[in-house]
């Protein structure tokens, strides 16, 4: 496999890169470059055939110095401890650099959903948390849905867990549905958040966000929300978007709720009337002022980053950018505000679920917005504040403030 490609060798280039510009002492280095502990099981699940199935399933705890352990559980047939364990380093970064009270992690299992019956989705969720029961908890570790997890697959899972511990343990996951726990502003949290980034963003940058341009990479909750959000927030001008069949394109610009139509029609964003057919290839490289890849990891690299037109690249995708696309970027003056600044909005309001349900005390919607605003925003200021001190780019600046607050808990605690 091609070294930038990999996504924990992807994480620790760029811990690396963070530890030499802020002279890192070497022990918390060594320490920070590999997980905690990694728990591998095997789930047997009983199929609608009769048969018994056994699925691999991963949890990888990353750091804890800060606080319990927090991230998502991805369902997904190509599911790997590379990508568990590179997912679980950005968590951590992630969880640091909105200075909540976390470490990170993340978990996984190798299926195909789309293979499975509800009922042996259901076996499957509840026979991956008794595999892993021990190695999760309130206090401990706080999944959370991702690739192709919902809110119901997080219900069944919270209960499976209170039923192993003999009583309601809603804070032991996050991501659930309103009616046992789950946090209102949760469901456009990533998008809502990377809004507010954006904001924060234009701001520095001194561009008008209602004169801006916008292209959106990849057109699920994040994408669409994002679409929806740029025009009610900013009255931005969205003149491509994209999913996984391909893209459009369209100077006057692309209405939401039209767009959003077409592909409920048809089931993608592509022959929607009045925009030209383009690639996701090139969505990445069109004339625009903010360009959102909201979709896969590695899409853009050293072969194309050099065509990034783009005065602002927020990433809501998780390591849309590879380390050797960086340099360039930053060469061609592309702020590039990295993905555990731009989505960490979904773990904020996580972490706002976990505060409700552990408190008893629920707030409303604007409430949940204001934190979630204050807290990202300040996140920002803190990023481009490391960035002027060291002269380096938005992501190193993001790394470095997270990796400095991770190695202080360290070396408090008496880790080195």
């Amino acid at each position: 496999m091609i070294e930038e490609l990999d996504p924990f060798k992807n994480a620790q280039k760029q811990l690396d890169e963070a530890a030499k510009i802020m002279g890192l002492d070497p022990d918390a280095h060594a320490l920070l470059r590999e997980p905690m502990s990694i728990l591998q099981v095997q789930i047997p699940v009983k199929m609608d055939n009769g048969r018994t199935k056994a699925f691999t399933g991963f949890r990888v705890h990353y750091n804890d110095a800060r606080g319990p352990t927090k991230g998502g559980i991805r369902f997904h047939p190509a599911e790997n401890l590379s990508t568990v364990k590179a997912l679980a380093a950005w968590m951590t970064w992630k969880t640091s650099l909105a200075d909540i009270p976390y470490g990170g992690a993340k978990g996984g299992v190798i299926c195909d959903p789309k293979a499975l019956s509800p009922g042996e989705m259901e076996r499957l969720s509840r026979g991956y948390v008794r595999a892993i029961g021990e190695y999760i908890g309130p206090e401990i570790d706080i999944p959370a849905p991702d690739v192709y997890t919902t809110p119901q697959i997080m219900a069944w899972m919270m209960d499976e867990y209170s039923r192993l511990a003999g009583f309601n343990e809603f804070g032991v996951i996050t991501g659930k549905p309103l009616e046992i726990g789950g946090s209102l502003g949760r469901g456009d949290a990533t998008a809502k958040g990377g809004m507010f980034v954006l904001r924060e963003a234009a701001k520095k940058l001194k561009i008008d966000m209602k004169k801006a341009t916008v292209a959106i990479q990849g057109y699920g909750n994040a994408g669409e929300f994002t679409h929806k959000l740029v025009e009610e927030m900013f009255g931005s001008k969205v003149v491509a978007v994209s999913d996984s069949k391909g893209g459009i394109y369209s100077k006057d610009g692309l209405d939401f709720k039209k767009v959003k139509a077409h592909k409920e029609k048809t089931g993608n964003v592509k022959g929607f009337k009045g925009a030209k057919n383009i690639t996701n290839a090139e969505l990445l490289e069109l004339p625009v002022d903010v360009l959102i890849p909201a979709a896969l990891e590695n899409q853009i690299t050293s072969k194309n980053a050099k065509n990034v037109k783009a005065k602002i690249l927020l990433e809501l995708a998780n390591g849309p950018t590879t380390p050797d696309a960086d340099p360039i970027l930053l060469k061609n003056n592309v702020f590039d505000v990295p993905d555990f600044l731009s989505n960490s909005g979904g773990v904020i309001v996580s972490y706002f679920e976990w505060v409700q349900n552990i408190g008893g005390l629920y707030w409303d919607i604007d409430e949940v917005y204001n934190r979630l605003d204050k807290k990202i925003s300040t996140s920002f200021w803190e990023m481009v504040s490391t960035m002027e001190k060291y002269k380096t780019s938005p992501r190193m600046a993001a790394y470095i403030l997270a990796v400095e607050r991770v190695a202080k808990a360290m070396k408090t605690r008496g880790w080195y």
